[in-house]
């Protein structure tokens, strides 16, 4: 985190229970450079804290849970398209190398790079008012990393129709529900709520045990995730317009009140 930079990730841990909360509610807990660096450094010293037995992640404000890499953050790339810096890959708990069980509590809009948090997440629980959408490709990007780890967790059909409709399709929670998405259904503000006492249950039970059954629900599809997710940075440098391009494309839609 730079100096000076204001704290974005709130942690609290209580009886075994840690609560991450991404706390940009002004800016629907979009997630800029000091905020993946925050995820990431939380994640790798739950590692070595056995006061943590399991976590909830989840964002401020109650509008969003969040909506993926912030618009005005500067990444820059390599030239070479064999090459990508995506700063979202190391903001999920897997990443980190984390294998204490993880549960994203979400309320309201959950998008784009969002998935990169719900993708590692054990399982997901959810409000009523909560909705799921991809804007990559409205605004002339890939959606590579984000489809590949939401395909591990909801019908091939249903991902596609959400990454390739972009804006135009919304994933309400019901859907969500139904098609194995989301596990369980609150009432609008309650996610985060309901996800504690489910992550206490959790913690309560042995720790090795869990922690191995954390692992060997992840090796089941891990080979074929590995696989998925090397293809994406080619698929992004091909596939991506120009970045200016795509900066056209989401200052036009801003200007006639879509998004």
């Amino acid at each position: 985190m730079a100096p000076g930079a204001a704290v974005t990730v709130r942690t609290r841990i209580s009886d075994g229970v840690a609560l991450v909360t991404l706390d940009r509610p002004e800016r629907h807990n979009a997630i800029d450079l000091d905020t993946a660096a925050e995820l990431a450094a939380t994640w790798r010293a739950f590692r070595f804290d056995d006061s943590v037995r399991a976590a909830v992640v989840t964002g401020a404000g109650g509008r969003a849970f969040c909506t993926g890499l912030d618009r005005s953050a500067d990444v820059p790339q390599p030239p070479s398209p064999y090459s990508l810096d995506d700063p979202l890959l190391s903001i999920g708990p897997k990443a980190n190398d984390l294998w204490k069980p993880v549960i994203a509590a979400v309320d309201g809009m959950a998008c784009g790079g969002a998935f990169y948090l719900l993708g590692e997440a054990e399982f997901i629980i959810a409000s009523e008012n909560s909705t799921f959408f991809d804007p990559h490709t409205t605004y002339g990007m890939v959606s590579a990393y984000e489809s590949v780890l939401m395909a591990q967790r909801m019908p091939l059909g249903e991902i596609a129709r959400l990454s390739l409709m972009g804006t135009a399709e919304r994933l309400g929670a019901r859907r969500a529900y139904r098609i194995g998405l989301v596990c369980e259904l609150t009432a609008p503000g309650a996610a985060a709520e309901v996800a504690l006492r489910r992550a206490a249950t959790v913690a309560a039970q042995p720790t090795s045990a869990v922690q191995g059954t954390v692992r060997a629900l992840w090796a089941a599809k891990e080979v074929a995730r590995t696989q998925a997710l090397a293809h994406a940075p080619q698929l992004i440098a091909l596939g991506n317009l120009p970045p200016e391009r795509q900066a056209e494309l989401f200052a036009a839609r801003k200007r006639d009140g879509s998004g």
